[in-house]
């Protein structure tokens, strides 16, 4: 049986309030209206948008931007058109008018840090998180007068990224790549503690010979012969120095000087070496996806070059576990190999190897044996008064039971009447010693 359950009282009907109607050609408000009336409105056309910068063809930058995304995405997959005609043809100017230029820069290019990137003899443009940009070359570092804002800073960092194929945003708020043959490295706040920050490096227009390095150097027809003879006597060499010494310049350089009947494959985070010569395969890391997937590091790099036939292999800036990758590579029979990592000075190379190699497991003395066995020279670069040069080269101590250098080349400075030289050390010998007979393949 149901339990009963009380009826709910009936509610009484509500009266349905009509609203007023509204006047002829009023409109319609839930009351009446009260207080004086609205004076009558007119339309009044817009302004016009005041319109950007236009040459005498009235074509604005808007309107190219459109044009040629129009033309790319009607390009057939993978050809995409080169931008310059592209421009010149919306604008209906000569290929070589600046306004061609200028857009090329902002479309595709490095937009207000185009001219410092093309400035000869700037190394690094730089941009602080105020906007202020700096340049590094010859003469030190600059400060320019340009400033970008903050919007357009981060823009451009963004658009770079993306063009590589790298991601950057409030996720991944830290990348680099190779952009048009220049290292691009940005970060965005809050972790660059303001605006954006961006660091540019750039190549030089054509890889230097080892000869004209050398012109440069102090002693440099010493050290140029030390090169000469790294190279032809195939000795497995780590370049050593700080950021922005030297390191990869002179690597280009002395890998220029390998015989053009042998195979160089280089392996690289970010693709910074370009040797002069005819024969070379250029392997380069890739970050991880959106969605964390496609990651390919170093040392797996490492790994497949082996299996490339290299005569030389050539490892850029080892900076963690990869080095033990390299290490074990360095002791497989492939003579002649070269690398490069960030030291304070020679000596101190195997300190920096074992707590790299150490980020993979392996013991000091494992260390110590295998980078023995496998390095045969250590050439230090420094920045100095004089430039970038080489100020040591190290070579391990066959008598002492770790990884130990003797120095072999030492730079040493001088004041500014006799401008310092260069003297040998024990290591010489021991150097000949180890590599003799090893000039032939």
């Amino acid at each position: 049986m149901r339990p009963f359950v009380p009826a709910a009282p009936a509610r009484p009907p509500r009266g349905r309030r009509r609203r007023p109607a509204p006047p002829e050609g009023g409109r319609r408000f839930p009351w009446p209206r009260t207080g004086p009336a609205e004076p009558e409105r007119t339309q009044v056309a817009a302004p016009p948008l005041a319109a950007p910068a236009a040459g005498p063809d009235g074509l604005d930058a808007a309107v190219v931007r459109r044009r040629v995304a129009e033309a790319r995405a009607s390009a057939a997959d993978g050809a995409e058109p080169p931008l310059a005609p592209l421009i010149a043809e919306a604008l209906d100017a000569p290929i070589d008018d600046p306004r061609v230029a200028a857009l090329v820069d902002e479309l595709d290019g490095f937009g207000p840090l185009a001219p410092w990137v093309r400035t000869p003899g700037v190394t690094d443009v730089l941009v602080d998180g105020a906007g202020a940009v700096w340049t590094d070359g010859d003469g030190g570092l600059v400060r320019r007068p340009d400033r970008l804002d903050p919007a357009t800073a981060r823009a451009l960092a963004v658009r770079l990224l993306h063009r590589a194929g790298r991601r950057l945003d409030a996720a991944v708020p830290l990348a680099d790549a190779r952009v048009g043959g220049v290292r691009v490295h940005a970060v965005l706040p809050p972790v660059s503690g303001g605006g954006t920050l961006l660091s540019l490096r750039i190549p030089a227009a054509a890889t230097p010979s080892l000869a004209a390095l050398a012109d440069g150097w102090p002693d440099g027809a010493l050290w140029a012969d030390a090169l000469e003879a790294l190279v032809r006597d195939r000795a497995t060499v780590l370049v050593s120095g700080a950021t922005g010494a030297g390191k990869t310049t002179l690597l280009s350089a002395a890998l220029g000087r390998v015989p053009g009947d042998e195979r160089i494959v280089v392996v690289e985070d970010t693709a910074e070496a370009a040797p002069d010569h005819p024969h070379v395969v250029a392997l380069q890391c890739r970050a991880a996806n959106a969605e964390g997937a496609g990651e390919v590091g170093l040392a797996e790099l490492v790994r497949h070059a082996l299996r490339m036939r290299p005569d030389r292999l050539v490892v850029g800036e080892c900076r963690g576990a990869e080095v033990a990758d390299v290490l074990t590579a360095l002791n497989t029979g492939h003579q002649g190999a070269w690398g490069t990592l960030h030291a304070n000075a020679a000596a101190e190379v195997p300190a920096r190897l074992t707590a790299m190699a150490s980020l993979a497991g392996w013991r000091p003395e494992t260390v110590a044996a295998q980078a023995r066995a496998g390095v045969d020279a250590v050439l230090h670069i420094a920045r100095d008064g004089h430039g970038r040069h080489p100020v040591e080269l190290a070579v391990p101590d066959p008598r002492a039971d770790g990884f130990v250098l003797l120095p072999a080349l030492t730079w040493r400075p001088g004041t500014e009447a006799t401008g310092g030289r260069t003297v040998e050390g024990p290591g010489v010998p021991a150097l000949a010693a180890r590599l003799a007979g090893r000039s032939g393949r």
